[in-house]
């Protein structure tokens, strides 16, 4: 009998439908709270809604799913012929997504393998693309959960904000925050580290820390074979001119990406968000 793994994410992947589709991945969606009102990421708020809102300062949070809905996805996936999962979300340091999900695992009628990737957004993405060609390719849930491990240690998160207030707000900063001391001097570029946001650079423009994360793609990529997704919150003509800048220098670029970030990442970042993500096949 074949075996069949299904793969499971959360809505901060970022990945666009047609990927979900071909692949059979499904999202868990974690809840924007906009003023008194809970809304799902993905479905019930826009990432255009959330950065008007994060614009005119209204009081936005963000929370996990609980365990019982990812309780109920499980059980869902595994009455439509899955016989194991493996569930692949973004930094525990970031969410306690991961901690639902395991929680969740615990009572799921297959076997459940919950993973966190240290990931967040499209590097999230490209770990559970890896993951489902694995399981395409028949492989058991070791093996799945490998390949989605392989492919997060060869993938990189760098990214840009106008300010690290909205970082500051939500406490997700962590040692970005020797940078507050000068942040109206200096724009700050950031990198996804230990599955923490980490300082990577201080530059003195918003041109130039645009033009510096992009060489930081560049310089990650070389030529090895490489997927990049570009990422924004209503910055999509900056978002737009990095990605042809990339097509560019990148010389073994395979897949490229440029989407809008979601609500929750976006509540924590704010409008002018800029990033990329080097993933190495």
């Amino acid at each position: 009998m074949s075996r069949h793994v299904a793969i499971v994410t959360d809505s901060t992947a970022y990945l666009p439908p047609q990927t979900m589709e071909r692949h059979g991945i499904t999202a868990v969606p974690l809840t924007v709270v906009l003023g008194d009102q809970a809304l799902e990421e993905g479905t019930e708020i826009s990432a255009r809604s959330l950065a008007q809102a994060l614009q005119k300062r209204r009081s936005v949070t963000t929370s996990r799913p609980s365990p019982e809905v990812f309780a109920a996805h499980y059980r869902e996936v595994a009455a439509e012929g899955a016989t194991g999962i493996v569930s692949l979300h973004l930094s525990a340091e970031l969410s306690g997504t991961y901690e639902a999900a395991l929680l969740a695992a615990r009572e799921a009628p297959v076997p459940v393998r919950v993973v966190d990737t240290g990931m967040i957004a499209m590097a999230l993405g490209f770990c559970a693309v890896a993951a489902a060609e694995a399981a395409r390719a028949d492989c058991g849930l070791d093996e799945v959960v490998a390949a989605a491990e392989k492919r997060a240690s060869g993938t990189s998160a760098y990214f840009y904000v106008d300010t690290l207030d909205y970082l500051r707000r939500g406490g997700r900063i962590g040692a970005a925050r020797a940078l507050l001391g000068s942040a109206l001097a200096v724009k700050p570029l950031l990198e996804l580290s230990g599955g923490r946001i980490e300082p990577r650079e201080k530059v003195r423009t918003a041109s130039k820390a645009i033009a510096r994360l992009e060489e930081i793609a560049a310089e990650r990529a070389g030529r090895a074979v490489v997927d990049i997704a570009v990422h924004h919150l209503a910055a999509a003509e900056r978002a737009d001119t990095l990605a042809g800048h990339l097509r560019g220098r990148v010389p073994g670029l395979a897949d490229l990406h440029v989407s809008e970030v979601g609500a929750v990442i976006g509540a924590h970042t704010g409008p002018g968000l800029l990033g990329v993500v080097v993933s190495q096949r």
